[in-house]
């Protein structure tokens, strides 16, 4: 069982991502180190540290249950140029699988926002 982000658009044939609920956590950890933050650190990862004191668009994003809710289209485009400027900052050539894995991963997270802001739709957490 994991989890999938993806449009709430009907289309099953849309773009989607998807992790392990581990691989998820991963992820999340690593885009939160990018932004300077630690999740362990943050409230609701089991530290006291709150979100409020974190400059980051990928709050909503890093801050949010695993497997239920969704984020509104103005949140989707609000994470997108901070995804974006991730990606242009990452070589392809790099040699080390788990930054592959996670650029990957980025790319993907990527085209579903790019679709939910397209089309103004939510982007489900299921």
């Amino acid at each position: 069982m994991g989890l999938m982000l993806f449009p709430d658009d009907d289309n099953a044939a849309g773009p989607d991502v998807s992790w392990s609920y581990t691989g998820f956590s991963m992820f999340r950890q690593w885009l939160a180190q990018t932004e300077g933050c630690t999740l362990a650190q943050m409230d609701g990862f089991g530290g006291d540290r709150q979100w409020s004191s974190v400059s980051t668009t990928l709050a909503p994003l890093l801050n949010h249950p695993d497997d239920e809710g969704h984020l509104t289209p103005a949140q989707c485009a609000a994470i997108l140029p901070r995804l974006e400027e991730i990606l242009s900052q990452r070589h392809p050539g790099d040699s080390d699988p788990v930054l592959r894995r996670r650029i990957e991963d980025v790319s993907e997270l990527v085209a579903v926002l790019r679709s939910c802001v397209d089309q103004d739709v939510v982007l489900i957490f299921g």
